[in-house]
């Protein structure tokens, strides 16, 4: 081994400090020689905060400057949410193999004395930025009220208070990395709201021609998450989604085979359409594509 210093590129919230900080507890476990340094960088995501991300763009509104930086060389890895990433990575930079991923699932944070969905009263206020979220809640709960809310894990649980609110969705893994799992109310199960695409896991981005960085972040690599988010992004890039339309996937693992549920939506989320398929694990990104073939199908003709 020999002494390498490694710049980690990620946004400053706590959450993204939070991901990038544990990726790098888990490589130096692995390479002891290693010196990573942190730099945070800003997107244009974090300085526009008082917008829907539907109206201000995609997903790539989170990513673009950490991007430049990486393809400048001034950054030798990146660290993001999958679920932020676009199908597809830019030009010249590529995905390493995925870390084990957390808990996938949405959470509801309600306000004291509400213990859970069945539990809220008629017409109750629920915050959310996500229509996949919303429409899938609307779906179970058609009296809610939907509120449009955005800023970090902190700033929406504190919305419950200030915009009077009964309520928020959160994404189960970033209130669980953070350690404030305690304002957890109820966990939603997948056949309540299918989670986004790769939801929980983490996409570490390098330089495509990088295979000696490569090689040392396949060292965290984790075969079951792996195969989870091939499914899920291989569906997400088939169904070519963006964050306009409510649109979902998950993965479940059992043994030797998968079953993958996929949802999409139109932007009113008056057509909704679910649709779920079975295969080999090694058949990931092949069940991801049929997936989201049958379920454009059947919402095209419907």
């Amino acid at each position: 081994m020999y002494s390498l210093k490694i710049r980690v590129g990620t946004r400053g919230s706590k959450l993204a400090l939070v991901q990038t900080g544990w990726v790098v507890s888990e490589l130096e476990k692995v390479n002891p020689d290693i010196e990573f340094e942190t730099v945070i960088i800003k997107t244009t995501g974090d300085k526009i905060i008082n917008v829907s991300l539907d109206k201000i763009g995609d997903k790539g509104l989170f990513v673009k400057e950490i991007e430049m930086r990486l393809i400048d060389g001034e950054i030798d890895m990146a660290v993001h949410s999958m679920k932020d990433m676009p199908a597809k990575p830019v030009p010249g930079l590529k995905f390493t193999k995925v870390p084990k991923r957390e808990d996938p699932r949405d959470v509801l944070v309600l306000r004291e004395g509400l213990n859970g969905l069945s539990d809220l009263p008629e017409g109750a206020v629920i915050g959310t930025g996500s229509k996949r979220r919303k429409y899938q809640l609307l779906k179970v709960r058609p009296d809610l009220n939907i509120v449009p809310i955005r800023g970090n894990i902190d700033t929406r649980i504190s919305k419950i208070e200030t915009e009077n609110l009964d309520g928020i969705v959160l994404a189960a893994s970033g209130i669980i990395r953070v350690g404030m799992e305690d304002y957890i109310t109820e966990y939603l199960s997948e056949d309540i709201i299918v989670p986004a695409p790769a939801q929980g896991a983490l996409a570490i981005e390098i330089r495509e021609d990088d295979n000696h960085m490569e090689d040392i972040i396949n060292t965290i690599y984790d075969e079951k998450t792996q195969i989870q988010v091939d499914a899920e992004r291989s569906y997400l890039s088939e169904i070519d989604g963006s964050c306009h339309i409510p649109m979902g996937a998950y993965c479940k693992i059992d043994g030797e085979n998968i079953h993958l549920t996929g949802l999409f939506g139109d932007e009113s989320g008056e057509k909704i359409t679910v649709k779920s398929i079975e295969d080999r694990c090694e058949n990931a990104q092949e069940a991801g594509k049929k997936l989201a073939q049958m379920i454009l199908k059947e919402h095209n003709n419907e």
